[in-house]
């Protein structure tokens, strides 16, 4: 990852275009723009100003159903053909692994084309990707989508990283996540000083690195604090595809496979293998949400053998078939 700034520094005011496409994630949305008006206020000059857009101008709709009045339209904010140029960020969120619009891909092309630095907050690295925009570019997403763009997107390096910034592109992986990309751009173009103090404005106590972890901590979200406990929990999140038996799972953390079953019934209130298919089925779903493979594929990327095993599953523990549920995802 290059730490090189995803604008050119420079003394003027820097302009940001905002993308938004439906559905996007408001949390991330504002955590972006947030930093820059209070980096404006507090350095008492126009450090910053920026333009929301929509594909064709019409006010658009956040994944939390509030609609935003924007700028203008796509159509209306074409790359200059000599100046400097504005960064533009793509705003995504519930459902964009699924978007498509060849006007929107074009635009972001005729950009790109121009030299313009380009990034996307939360699941907008889709939109990026299938645009092309994202080739031999490191990116990030969001850990809940994370499988399902590794399974669309094989070929293009993506992370778990909170932010990642390769040479004209930025990527975040949502949230307020957000916020520390917009603070790292701060500190970038105008020092950490001013990038601390807005910070402190946003009751923040410290400004987050790219590289630190998105999720909680697994003795966070699962309540526990035995280190063999956690270790498994790591080896079964790590071998979704081909899962362990567990007496392989067992031998891994040294211990008999009756203890395993002890510890996590002691802890977690059900058996490793309970816990083992929770958490298989579990990337199942977001697989049949966030990407178009055939049940079958979904099937085998989680470790089972055949369908009808994992539509009896499915149902079992979500109360539908995996066929229902990506009919009700539509």
């Amino acid at each position: 990852m290059s730490d090189r700034p995803p604008v050119p520094l420079n003394a003027g005011t820097e302009t940001i275009l905002f993308l938004l496409v439906p559905d996007f994630s408001m949390i991330a949305f504002t955590s972006a723009i947030e930093p820059l008006r209070i980096a404006n206020r507090l350095s008492g000059r126009r450090l910053y100003e920026w333009r929301l857009l929509s594909r064709d101008g019409s006010p658009i709709s956040a994944s939390n159903a509030i609609a935003l009045q924007v700028d203008g339209a796509i159509s209306a904010n074409e790359p200059p053909s000599a100046g400097v140029l504005p960064a533009v960020v793509l705003c995504g969120g519930l459902g964009s692994e699924h978007y498509q619009n060849k006007d929107v891909f074009a635009w972001l092309r005729r950009w790109d084309r121009r030299g313009a630095h380009i990034g996307a907050l939360c699941t907008g690295a889709h939109v990026l990707a299938r645009a092309g925009l994202l080739e031999r570019h490191r990116c990030t997403i969001h850990w809940e989508n994370l499988p399902g763009f590794l399974e669309a997107f094989p070929e293009i390096p993506v992370s778990s990283d909170l932010y990642e910034i390769d040479r004209n592109r930025f990527t975040c992986s949502g949230g307020t996540a957000a916020l520390d990309l917009m603070l790292h751009r701060i500190a970038l173009a105008h020092g950490d000083e001013l990038a601390t103090k807005v910070s402190e404005q946003c009751i923040v106590d410290r400004i987050r690195w790219p590289h630190d972890r998105q999720r909680m901590p697994l003795r966070v979200r699962l309540g526990v604090h035995h280190p063999k406990l956690i270790r498994a929990v790591e080896i079964m999140e790590g071998n979704v595809e081909e899962p362990l038996s567990q007496e392989s799972l067992a031998e891994r953390i040294e211990l008999s496979r009756r203890q395993l079953e002890r510890l996590f019934r002691r802890h977690l209130g059900r058996t490793p293998a309970q816990f083992y298919l929770e958490t298989r089925l579990e990337r199942a779903r977001h697989l049949l949400h966030q990407t178009d493979m055939p049940i079958m594929s979904v099937a085998c990327a989680t470790g089972f053998v055949s369908a009808s095993h994992f539509t009896t599953c499915y149902r079992q523990t979500f109360g539908k078939t995996p066929r229902a549920e990506r009919v009700r995802a539509a």
